[in-house]
């Protein structure tokens, strides 16, 4: 306390000064109605600087969590649009499809917690793990695209194969013509892949859309692969040699979707049976 009082009495005068200064603006501001006006509209100017300023300080710290939320929400409405896509699929009888088929596949969202893309063999590390329901070979989608599909789980977390993996090969077919192959990463560029086994009859351009097939059990029908941005046929080839632009941009992948497929194992009972 006596320290303070040194203090207070070493610079009592620019104290003072300092309180008549304070008193002379405020007397100014009082009697006068332009410089009332330009100082309220000043602190109110101030006032709302730091107001938002502090807002977008919230807003940062509180991003991850937002980001979840919306990762969440987005599942929901991918799932409701994939069950729409099942009604509509055939449209004399979209009334009858029963409920368990048009709501076959249901959507996880989870964040990427690791992600290699300079590898011939690359994986995505995700934050959700047994305990949420996933287990291997579910499909992993992004916003845009593949992604890759649940090799392994614990209770917390999972690691997908990556699209960029030089022994995964995604079902596919060119939109619009019907032309089935499948989608395959030779290990070079990580954002062109090859869609092989593309049978020479078939009229290919480059701008075609390359989207997932009926024929697996890991993705729905219809999710973007890619688009063609060449395509060869030699003379002497049976199929076609196309390069895709894939749809996923694998350097920035903060969320991805796991899709379980509610109708898997009645699926590959019967046919190992029937097989």
């Amino acid at each position: 306390m006596q320290t303070l009082f040194l203090v207070l009495h070493k610079y009592r005068a620019f104290a003072l000064f300092l309180v008549l200064e304070l008193l002379c603006i405020w007397l100014v501001v009082s009697n006068n109605r332009y410089q009332s006006a330009a100082f309220f509209n000043s602190a109110n100017y101030l006032a709302a600087s730091v107001t938002e300023s502090a807002n977008e300080v919230e807003a940062y710290l509180f991003l991850k969590e937002n980001n979840e939320s919306l990762a969440q929400e987005n599942a929901l409405l991918r799932q409701q649009l994939q069950e729409l896509n099942q009604r509509m699929a055939i449209p004399y009888t979209r009334a009858s499809v029963p409920q368990e088929v048009a709501q076959q596949f249901n959507y996880e969202a989870a964040r990427v917690i690791n992600n290699s893309t300079t590898r011939f063999k690359n994986y995505v590390t995700l934050n959700k793990g047994a305990k949420d329901g996933i287990s291997p070979g579910m499909g992993v989608i992004g916003t845009n695209g593949v992604v890759g599909k649940i090799k392994s789980v614990s209770d917390h977390y999972s690691v997908a194969i990556s699209l960029l993996h030089t022994n995964f090969y995604v079902s596919s077919v060119i939109k619009g013509i019907n032309a089935y192959g499948s989608l395959h990463w030779s290990g070079n560029d990580a954002q062109i892949g090859n869609l092989e086994f593309i049978a020479r009859h078939h009229k290919i351009n480059v701008g075609d859309t390359v989207v997932t097939s009926s024929f697996n059990s890991v993705f729905p029908y219809g999710v973007p692969v890619g688009i063609i941005t060449e395509v060869n046929l030699p003379e002497s080839a049976t199929y076609y040699d196309i390069k895709v632009d894939l749809a996923t941009d694998f350097s920035s992948l903060p969320f991805v979707y796991i899709i379980k497929n509610k109708l898997l194992n009645e699926k590959d009972s019967l046919e190992q049976v029937s097989f």
